[in-house]
């Protein structure tokens, strides 16, 4: 699958990581900040980071996913603000990545800094029908801890 990428700042491949797969197996790309100088992410505060690209998808038949990098959120508590980013395929915007600061602790972002991951997968719009009744299921309607622990 081709992923189209537009830099929208001279700074990326040079001074700012184009977007890339750490490792062989990697599912998701790194995504970096691109600024100019240090941000301080103050504790609650919550800021939109741009990375200076922007993506055309192929299709409807696939999204973009922005995820948190998990290294930042244990060590840090620094996760994203929306909980996953949506890129549908016909937005051709600034990929910009909402961070907050769930710590006590200011956390700075330096120009580079990987800050997020991007995945690319498969979409299924589904066929909404209504009904009345829905099909029995082993779990039925058990909410928040039906399952166990």
């Amino acid at each position: 699958m081709e992923l189209k990428i537009k830099y929208l700042s001279p700074k990326i491949g040079t001074d700012i990581p184009a977007p890339f797969y750490a490792t062989e197996g990697a599912a998701a790309m790194d995504l970096c900040a691109c600024v100019d100088g240090e941000v301080t992410v103050a504790p609650r505060a919550l800021v939109s980071i741009p990375t200076g690209i922007a993506i055309a998808l192929p299709s409807a038949e696939y999204v973009a996913l922005v995820f948190a990098r998990s290294g930042l959120g244990i060590k840090h508590g620094v996760c994203l603000s929306n909980g996953v980013g949506v890129i549908d395929s016909d937005y051709r915007g600034e990929i910009r990545v909402g961070l907050t600061n769930l710590s006590d602790t200011p956390y700075t972002i330096s120009p580079g800094d990987r800050i997020a991951q991007l995945a690319v997968v498969p979409v299924v719009q589904a066929r909404l029908t209504v009904c009345d009744e829905l099909p029995e299921s082993g779990r039925g309607a058990g909410g928040f801890g039906s399952t166990g622990r």
